[in-house]
């Protein structure tokens, strides 16, 4: 493999990170202008704010009318341990596994809470578990769509429409770039630091009327945090799911995630998002079919994100190589990107096999993309003279 001569076209924005992602396109500081700082967020202008980004939210997804949506601390994670904390134990649980973070979820629910009734679905990276082995019977909980891995489920058939059990969805990396199925879901939780480009450490939590009737209905056995309680005399607070959020929020945050809306309305809503993430994953899978050096980390077409894009290198003369040296070429292969400021934390995830995962989330626009391929294919070239002089 010949060194290609040095591209001379950057991308306009080289942020490619996972999580927070690239801000929405033309994003200054002065988005934030009218946010409501030095202000309580229970004063009538703080309480509207973060019912607008409610309303702004339900209607972009078009979340059913009786669907609860709130706004939660510590980010999505803080949204799923919500879930979990609040709804588990009531019946069994199926637990599926295919990334780092499922893996999580099924730590906390079997050595935290230390439910015994948990079936365990999981995969390697790279792979779905059998999705056939959901009966319903049992609480669901998945990950939509894998973020360490580049994994997603491809649809929701397979989840049965007269399940006894509730579907707990991680949706962080999915929600606004694939139509969500809420027939099929009873909790849907993600964060504004995904497709949105949003700010960290605020959560969203999607309740469909059946989990509301769980929460109503029972009661755990372990003691509830303040920051997890949903509930008073059996009752739903229905405060938080209209802005009356349990903590105190970042007001400059709400502010940034009320500029990602109005923008995301801007371009199409829903489906314009959604149009954004099929035409970045589009232009990837042409680059990738025609550079031999690279593959999806996801074996199966069907099964690849269309956000979080998971690369492995699969040139003989990489392969070839010890584990170790993998990993360390791949790291200096996402070094030297970002070295000439081209990409930014593309790097594999920590857990996950060497290699590249790039953002191609909705805010991404795809002549950046385009624009980091030729950048691509020269810092593998050049990582790959390395490996044949070392």
């Amino acid at each position: 493999m010949s060194t290609p001569l040095r591209p001379n076209v950057r991308p306009a924005n080289p942020c490619f990170s996972s999580g927070p992602c690239a801000k929405r396109p033309g994003w200054n500081v002065g988005a934030l202008a009218d946010a409501c700082v030095g202000r309580s967020h229970r004063s009538k202008a703080g309480k509207a704010k973060l019912k607008a980004v409610i309303d702004r939210s339900r209607a972009l997804l078009g979340l059913p009318s009786d669907f609860r949506l709130g706004i939660v601390p510590a980010s999505d994670t803080g949204a799923v341990e919500m879930a979990l904390w609040s709804l588990l134990g009531a019946r069994g649980v199926d637990v599926l596994a295919w990334e780092s973070f499922g893996k999580e979820w099924l730590s906390d629910i079997t050595k935290q809470l230390k439910l015994k009734d948990v079936r365990t679905i999981q995969a390697d990276y790279g792979r779905l578990p059998d999705l056939s082995a959901v009966t319903g019977d049992n609480d669901i909980i998945f990950t939509w769509n894998g973020t360490t891995s580049g994994v997603a489920v491809p649809n929701a058939d397979w989840i049965p429409r007269d399940r006894q059990g509730l579907t707990i969805c991680d949706a962080t990396s999915a929600v606004f770039a694939w139509e969500m199925p809420w027939d099929k879901l009873d909790v849907v939780t993600y964060s504004w630091q995904k497709v949105l480009g949003g700010e960290a450490q605020h959560g969203m939590l999607a309740l469909g009327p059946r989990a509301v009737a769980r929460l109503e209905s029972y009661t755990p056995a372990w003691p509830l945090p303040k920051l997890f309680r949903m509930t008073k005399n059996s009752k739903l607070i229905e405060g938080v799911f209209v802005g009356e959020t349990i903590n105190t929020p970042s007001m400059l945050a709400v502010e940034d995630a009320l500029d990602a809306l109005v923008w995301a309305e801007s371009v199409g809503g829903a489906a314009g998002l959604v149009a954004r993430c099929r035409a970045n994953a589009a232009a990837i899978e042409a680059w990738v079919e025609a550079s031999p050096w690279i593959g999806f980390l996801a074996e199966d077409p069907q099964t690849r994100s269309r956000t979080s894009v998971c690369l492995k290198v699969v040139d003989p003369a990489f392969t070839a190589l010890p584990a170790d040296a993998q990993a360390a070429a791949a790291k200096r292969l996402a070094s030297l990107l970002e070295s000439e400021k081209v990409a930014y934390d593309i790097g594999a995830y920590r857990d996950a096999p060497p290699g590249l995962r790039i953002w191609a989330g909705a805010t991404v626009e795809t002549a950046d993309l385009k624009a980091l391929f030729s950048w691509l294919d020269w810092a593998y070239a050049v990582v790959k003279s390395e490996i044949a002089a070392s």
